[in-house]
């Protein structure tokens, strides 16, 4: 089945361009001019990925991220890419920080967009390709026990001290780079590579920004949680237990 995508944006010519280069490209696509409809529409039917746009009327694409990332499980996770304004650190910096997966800053290029959109939900795919196996002997051999956390990658699950802990699959994949071997240290740009496969340029700020938010939701569920440490000038580690 073709992949949905949720367009969100007060500009309809941006939405009328980008559906047409999207469905062309095989895509289905919906589009919502403003961010009250969106949230209704998506929360009750999540698309496979959402582009939003920060600056709107109304409630905007902060908002309407947020109210996303604190919805339902499925509507939660879905994996969202902002359009910024041009050269404005601190909406991809808020943007990310919030669970944006990624940016694109205004204008932008449609091929820059639908290489972007394809690479995370190939990201997206393999996850759930993985929990198509089920409760097979090998997806259960695939759990990543470390001390207080658990990373289940065949079912896109994370818990700490049996807590849920609910990622985006940019965050999920970087908490398991650094999980997997704990005390070794990853620079920025081997996260970048975990997180961005494809051949596009993201800052190397942008880890910073999912390090942010992934702490911040451990730290919902455990205020004292420190797992992953920060050594200055040279990148991030999971901490032993």
């Amino acid at each position: 089945m073709s992949q949905v995508i949720a367009l969100v944006d007060d500009d309809r010519n941006i939405l009328t361009s980008v559906s047409i280069a999207l469905q062309a490209e095989g895509f289905v696509t919906r589009v919502y001019t403003d961010g009250a409809s969106a949230l209704k529409a998506l929360s009750d039917n999540p698309a496979d990925l959402g582009v939003l746009d920060i600056k709107m009327p109304g409630m905007d694409g902060m908002e309407l991220l947020c109210r996303l990332r604190d919805g339902g499980e499925k509507v939660a996770v879905m994996p969202v890419i902002f359009l910024t304004s041009k050269d404005d650190e601190m909406d991809e910096a808020m943007g990310l920080a919030m669970g944006a997966d990624d940016y694109i800053a205004k204008p932008f290029s449609q091929r820059l967009l639908i290489a972007r959109i394809r690479a995370i939900l190939r990201r997206t795919e393999m996850a759930r390709d993985s929990a198509d196996s089920g409760g097979s002997e090998e997806a259960e051999g695939q759990l990543l026990d470390r001390g207080r956390l658990t990373m289940d990658p065949a079912r896109h699950r994370v818990t700490w001290d049996g807590k849920p802990v609910t990622l985006t699959v940019t965050e999920f994949l970087i908490l398991e780079a650094l999980a997997t071997r704990p005390g070794v240290v990853k620079s920025r740009n081997q996260l970048l590579d975990v997180a961005y496969q494809d051949d596009v340029y993201v800052d190397d700020r942008t880890i910073d920004s999912h390090i942010k938010r992934v702490r911040r939701k451990f730290r919902q569920v455990d205020p004292d949680f420190d797992g992953i440490e920060t050594l200055y000038g040279v990148g991030y580690r999971f901490g032993e237990e």
